[in-house]
């Protein structure tokens, strides 16, 4: 294969995953499906609110998930390890999204001081300045990573664990970085809490 070819292969490689990636992304924005498993041979526990949880010795850990937020500033996820981490797949565009905001607003504000750190994965918005504008109507406390093609969503969380399958999405770490519980839907300020509490406690 000749070097002309090889450079010309690659980009297209490139350009059909970004298409899958949106394919997926569009397939599953804005979802509100509550019967979502883990699936395969897992042992994930969906509740009937549609909270899958994954038992303690049983979690998996992410893939790296980390870049620039919104407002510019470098986040790295692994860095908040020795908390118990909420992030939260969101977009400006996504109804569900503004839905639920007001709750991740309340519940971030009420648990500061405890080892609890949020982050938001804001995708599919064209600019920064729309997603911005998003958290200045929301009082958003937190930082979001800028995902614009969804691939921190995409790679960030290893294939058969318990990760975002719809816009808006929550997926809760562990202390140890490793996930225990997603939701796959826009949620309230109790579910939120039923997927926190209980990380909270363990030891």
């Amino acid at each position: 294969m000749s070097l002309s070819r090889g450079l010309h292969r690659a980009p297209r490689r490139a350009l059909v995953a970004v298409g899958v990636l949106s394919a997926a992304l569009a397939l599953s924005a804005c979802g509100d499906d509550n019967g979502v498993t883990g699936g395969g041979d897992t042992n994930f526990v969906t509740s009937k609110g549609g909270i899958s949880t994954a038992p303690k010795g049983e979690r998996a850990g992410i893939n790296q998930i980390a870049g620039e937020t919104l407002e510019g500033e470098k986040l790295d996820v692994a860095d908040l390890k020795g908390k118990v981490v909420v992030l939260n797949v969101w977009g400006s565009w996504c109804g569900p999204c503004r839905a639920e905001a007001p709750h991740f607003t309340k519940v971030a504000n009420d648990l500061k001081g405890e080892d609890v750190a949020f982050v938001g994965l804001n995708t599919r918005d064209a600019n920064k300045q729309q997603a911005l504008a998003f958290e200045a109507d929301y009082k958003v406390p937190y930082p979001s990573l800028y995902d614009r093609d969804g691939k921190l969503i995409l790679f960030g969380f290893p294939k058969g664990t318990l990760s975002p399958q719809g816009i808006p999405s929550t997926v809760v770490l562990d202390k140890e970085g490793k996930i225990a519980a997603r939701a796959v839907m826009a949620i309230d300020e109790t579910k939120l809490r039923s997927m926190i509490d209980p990380l909270l406690k363990e030891k």
